[in-house]
């Protein structure tokens, strides 16, 4: 048996709670997994999991032998760490997950120079607006909006983006320019934006001193998509009215795609973090990723312009 890897695949079940996911997370065949765990508990003489036709549960030994097998691959990878920085190359796999919008228009144009600087750390980014499971699908991390809640996980401010309010140009040529946000109502087609978890179309939000409105676009005419790059393009095809980040439209401002809206308005700043599990927090490749990262987002923070 080997006996590192038992300990990984043990790790990974209890995480994800499946030994599907597991290999799958792995990409390990299922009976090696099964048979690494058979082993395992042979070796232990201890039962780690309760396995039933529904669920995974570990088992009180299970829970223990856990927080020791963390400590220990934990205690391994930091000595690979360490040889790897002490030749200065960080290596290995290293999977991101990363919004549509922000991959295609912030990391995949600053790409090149990650791949210049660490060409031995094996790049895998998953592009979507979907909320990914980091530990159940084996994601390294991610670079996530919105205020987080949970505390497993270490989660590092890479920016605050602003927002602003924008419609296609050829759609504001048959309209009157709106001077307050109330009259979007009845008015206006809009363009909202619904998750790909719940199907909540989010509030568009408007300040202005002590003034403060809320609009939903899910009650009003228009469209509402699912994924940002999406969003912007709803925008400047002439779809309607919406709410998007100011870097987003800053494009089609330029060449005349997008007006803007009520510029005197504003609504809060959307944090974005980005967020991995503690066992990766003296990984090498995660730390180089890590600072690359706020390196490439430091422009776009709009909290400390």
């Amino acid at each position: 048996m080997d006996q590192m890897l038992a300990l990984r695949v043990f790790v990974r079940i209890a995480e994800s709670g499946g030994f599907g996911k597991a290999a799958d997370t792995l990409n390990i065949p299922r009976p090696t997994v099964t048979k690494l765990i058979q082993d395992l508990e042979t070796h232990l003489r201890v039962k780690l999991f309760q396995r039933s036709t529904r669920k995974v549960t570990v088992t009180d030994e299970g829970q223990a032998y856990y927080h020791r097998a963390l400590k220990v691959l934990a205690d391994v990878d930091e000595m690979d760490t360490l040889f790897a920085d002490s030749r200065g190359t960080p290596r290995g796999r290293l999977r991101v997950d990363i919004g549509s919008s922000l991959a295609n228009l912030i990391l995949l144009p600053h790409l090149p120079l990650f791949r210049q600087r660490y060409p031995e750390i094996q790049l895998e980014l998953g592009v979507s607006d979907r909320e990914v499971d980091l530990i159940g699908e084996g994601v390294d991390c991610v670079i996530r909006g919105g205020e987080l809640t949970d505390t497993s996980l270490i989660a590092r401010r890479v920016a605050s983006l602003d927002w602003g309010t924008y419609a296609g140009t050829g759609y504001m040529r048959s309209r009157k320019l709106p001077q307050h946000p109330e009259e979007l109502y009845g008015e206006h087609d809009l363009v909202g934006y619904f998750s790909s978890r719940t199907g909540r179309v989010f509030t568009m939000f408007f300040e202005r001193g002590d003034e403060k409105i809320q609009i939903d676009p899910k009650g009003t005419r228009g469209v509402s998509v699912n994924e940002s790059t999406a969003h912007l393009t709803s925008l400047v095809s002439g779809l309607g009215v919406g709410q998007t980040f100011a870097f987003m439209a800053r494009s089609g401002l330029a060449n005349g795609d997008l007006v803007q809206l009520f510029p005197e308005w504003s609504r809060p700043l959307h944090p974005l973090h980005i967020v991995f599990a503690k066992s990766q927090h003296d990984s090498a490749r995660m730390r180089a990723f890590v600072d690359w990262a706020l390196e490439i987002f430091r422009p776009y923070d709009r909290l400390h312009a």
